[in-house]
């Protein structure tokens, strides 16, 4: 699984992205156009949600049957999930891109729950009005260049995602996963080593690394980096200036704050401010 979604899209002869805002951490949301096409998305890279715009009528998913779309209605695409589209009229629709250990960690940490209960099943021309409007909120974030309001719109969005309940092996138990995240969250400001979090949960390092990636659905240094970029932006709301947040969260300099904030966000601190500024 080397290409994602939006890759393949990219290669069209048709397809014509007319919006596009880069959330950091491979997210990404893109507006297309497109008409007289046929893609396929083999095993695809990361999860792609999908909502048509404006018409739609004229695309089918060959390899499901004779329904066609129409606007407002939802496709989703899990990662490895081939599909094959067969598009005869124009239409418009935007797509978010999400790696999955970013939506499985942005999962757990809204739900509270183990990343691996995220039941994110393939979709196709459905009726979902609890992640239309997220959606809707997506393309208009695209075509402002509107970071804040994609943020809340992703926010939303995951906050919609359904859980399944299988029987599950390995990971980590909730009262230790919540006493992980309560010990990261008062240290945040502190040098946060593999070592301590294994004394928290009495495992060997390698077994803790092992099974926090399993219930997070990412490894515990991305997770604390996770942790530590949301606190800095509410931080950034006040009048501390950069240096004092960078300092706050335990970042060497003002630029190793910059850098890790912008690989999570794909704005500077700064320019977060100014998004924040102008509201």
């Amino acid at each position: 699984m080397t290409s994602t979604v939006r890759d393949f899209l990219k290669v069209s002869p048709t397809a014509r992205a007319v919006a596009a805002l880069d959330l950091g951490a491979g997210r990404a949301i893109t507006v297309w156009k497109n008409s007289n096409d046929h893609v396929v998305y083999d095993t695809p890279r990361g999860h792609a949600f999908s909502l048509y715009l404006k018409g739609g009528t004229g695309t089918r998913r060959v390899d499901a049957g004779p329904e066609t779309g129409r606007p407002g209605t939802i496709c989703i695409m899990p990662e490895g999930e081939r599909s094959e589209w067969e598009i005869t009229t124009p239409f418009e629709f935007v797509h978010l891109y999400v790696p999955d250990d970013q939506l499985r960690g942005a999962f757990a940490e809204t739900h509270n729950r183990d990343a691996r209960l995220l039941d994110l099943t393939p979709t196709t021309f459905a009726e979902m009005p609890l992640m239309t409007g997220p959606l809707q909120a997506l393309a208009r974030a695209a075509y402002d260049e509107d970071a804040l309001l994609a943020d809340a719109a992703l926010a939303e969005l995951v906050g919609h995602l359904g859980s399944c309940s299988p029987a599950l092996r390995g990971g980590l138990p909730p009262y230790i996963l919540q006493r992980l995240d309560d010990w990261i969250d008062a240290n945040l400001g502190e040098p946060i080593r593999l070592a301590d979090l294994a004394v928290i949960a009495d495992l060997s390092q390698f077994h803790l690394h092992r099974m926090f990636r399993i219930s997070k659905g990412m490894a515990p240094h991305n997770w604390i980096m996770r942790r530590k970029i949301e606190q800095a932006k509410i931080m950034l709301r006040t009048e501390c200036s950069v240096i004092e947040v960078a300092v706050a969260f335990g970042f060497s300099s003002q630029s190793h704050f910059t850098r890790a904030f912008r690989a999570h966000t794909a704005m500077t601190p700064t320019t977060y401010r100014m998004a924040i500024a102008r509201g």
